[in-house]
């Protein structure tokens, strides 16, 4: 784990140090300029000051990923809200944009658990995100997200509005996992796994479902052929999910014993998708806004991610 952080440490230390040399050749640049002026050294030094700020850009956010777990994986899951087949297409559209957002930051994906819609889309999907500072990109995706639009499954061609929320959650380190399971605390269901696998994974009795009966979390895995693997991925997932739980009833208890009111709401609405009567992404939380909205779902949401990154960090200073 030293090991690692001492990595990374040198890492952010080189990326530091190679912006300084661009911005002394880029002054030693500008000095031959005056000298000289030279239309097309005057482009390459535009050029240099764009790429300095943007690499300084990305520094600076990758500075801010400093909490506990931000640099860690996660599991991301999308669910569906009220509204039938209207949602569960809108959770498959979710699904795709952050596979496209993952698959442009070179992060590796394993669906641990995939289950089809009736009609169109999907019931829930659940993954794991692996790269470092997964975890801290996607934290503040957690929430409720809206979508309007002409809906392609009404024959009269109304504007819907769907709903689906993201949770997020980091996959915490062993050594930070204290968690207890007694075998008398769960049932585990073993049943034919259905959606995403290969033929050998839809045809036999692998897929795992795992009941915390004392919480009522419910855990499935169906992505490996493998009946055993799959129980120790879900036991994996219902370990991290028991210990974001104790988590949040710490933090719970610290905000009383502080006096403080906020109501804690994991379901508030975070961002509003509108396909029709204009194009326009907004996230309510900053009030940032992109009127490309199909750009968006393919998976350009870095806007919406380091805005929100940067408020909470205004926050807490």
């Amino acid at each position: 784990m030293v090991y690692k952080e001492l990595n990374e440490l040198k890492n952010n230390l080189n990326k530091v140090n190679n912006l300084k040399e661009k911005v002394i050749t880029s002054i030693e640049t500008l000095e031959l300029l005056k000298e000289d002026y030279d239309e097309q050294l005057k482009e390459l030094i535009e050029n240099d000051i764009s790429d300095i700020e943007e690499e300084l850009n990305n520094i600076e956010l990758e500075l801010l990923l400093n909490g506990r777990y931000d640099k860690c994986d996660c599991i991301l899951e999308i669910h569906p809200g009220a509204g039938g087949t209207e949602s569960c297409d809108w959770a498959l559209m979710l699904y795709r944009m952050y596979t496209r957002w993952c698959d442009k930051h070179n992060k590796k994906i394993d669906i641990i658990d995939y289950q089809d819609g009736e009609e169109a889309g999907i019931k829930s999907v659940s993954m794991i995100i692996h790269g470092v500072n997964s975890y801290g990109y996607l934290k503040n995706e957690k929430g409720v997200h809206r979508l309007i639009r002409i809906s392609p499954f009404d024959s009269n061609k109304r504007r819907h509005t769907s709903f689906a929320s993201v949770d997020v959650t980091p996959i915490y380190n062993d050594t930070d996992v204290e968690i207890d399971i007694k075998d008398a605390d769960i049932r585990v269901d073993i049943y034919r796994s259905s959606g995403h696998g290969g033929q050998g994974v839809n045809t036999t009795d692998s897929a795992v479902r795992i009941t915390h009966i004392p919480t009522k979390i419910v855990v499935t895995c169906q992505n490996e052929r493998s009946q055993i693997r799959n129980k120790e991925i879900a036991m994996n997932v219902l370990k991290n999910k028991l210990y974001q739980l104790e988590l949040e009833k710490r933090e719970e208890e610290l905000k009383n014993i502080k006096g403080e009111n906020k109501e804690i709401n994991f379901g508030s609405q975070i961002r509003t998708y509108t396909m029709h009567p204009y194009s326009l992404v907004k996230d309510h939380r900053t009030n940032i806004e992109n009127g490309n909205v199909l750009k968006v779902l393919d998976g350009d949401i870095d806007l919406f991610i380091n805005e929100n990154l940067k408020k909470v960090a205004k926050n807490v200073l």
